[in-house]
């Protein structure tokens, strides 16, 4: 995808010409640059407070036809099909403010999450920039590629390790094991999946790794990861069947396996 292009500058310039835009850039595959026919263009509007919904809409009348204004369920964020690129286009606004709150929080204070705790950076290391007059994303790219946290990479191993199966109580492995006593098979695969969350989170915090998002992470980790488990592949595919007879194998397996390279790596 050719994010030079006459047409896709054309819906950037849009966007960047908002009052209230401090920044605009790229993201997803064209940005990472494995963009393919049917990726569409994602676009990050950062802003320094909201945009009516009016003019969200008049912008989208300007390239498409088709259109979803409004549809905030991830945050706010627009879609439509931009028929000058032949393109869909994911637009997506983000608080200045909020993005300058978890900079501080995750990569300034080290606070973990469970699961995902840099993937907001990993975006914003990662972006293109189109517009940002003022260096704001500039200087935010270039903070985050300092390196990576010691105190950082401690914590998230720590807090997701806790809720992987260190817990007393609660950790996602025990609440997986009493979803599979009871055959609860809606039970096993949201907590299967909240433990490969956790898994991953720390795995790429043991390698000193932004979290790239919910795509393709098996790939990416044996692409990247310096420090990979045993048998990573064969158990992630075993946990992500989430089946009653070979879930918790795997789900031990992988937290055994993780626990090694984090007390070595």
């Amino acid at each position: 995808m050719d994010l030079l292009s006459p047409e896709i500058k054309q819906i950037f310039a849009a966007y960047a010409a908002l009052p209230q835009a401090y920044a605009v850039a790229a993201g997803g595959s064209a940005a990472a640059g494995t963009a393919d026919g049917s990726s569409d263009i994602d676009i990050y509007v950062f802003v320094s407070e909201d945009v009516p919904k009016e003019k969200r809409l008049e912008i989208a009348k300007k390239f498409a036809k088709i259109y979803d204004i409004g549809n905030d369920y991830y945050g706010p964020g627009d879609e439509y099909y931009a028929e000058n690129a032949g393109r869909p286009v994911d637009i997506m606004y983000f608080s200045k403010d909020w993005i300058e709150g978890i900079i501080h929080s995750v990569w300034e204070q080290h606070n973990p999450w469970n699961g995902y705790t840099t993937c907001f950076l990993y975006t914003l290391k990662n972006c293109v920039i189109y517009e940002d007059n003022q260096g704001w994303l500039a200087a935010i790219k270039k903070k985050l590629s300092q390196p990576y946290p010691a105190e950082l990479r401690r914590n998230i191993i720590r807090r997701n390790m806790l809720m992987m199966k260190e817990k007393p109580f609660a950790s996602f492995y025990e609440q997986t094991e009493k979803a599979a006593k009871r055959g609860d098979a809606v039970s096993i695969n949201h907590r299967a999946a909240a433990f490969i969350a956790s898994y991953f989170d720390a795995l790429f915090a043991a390698n000193s790794l932004l979290h790239p998002g919910e795509k393709r992470l098996s790939e990416y980790a044996e692409k990247h990861c310096k420090l990979l488990p045993e048998n990573f592949r064969r158990d992630i595919s075993a946990a992500a069947a989430a089946s009653h007879e070979t879930v918790l194998q795997a789900m031990q397996s992988l937290y055994e396996n993780l626990r090694k390279i984090c007390d070595c790596g």
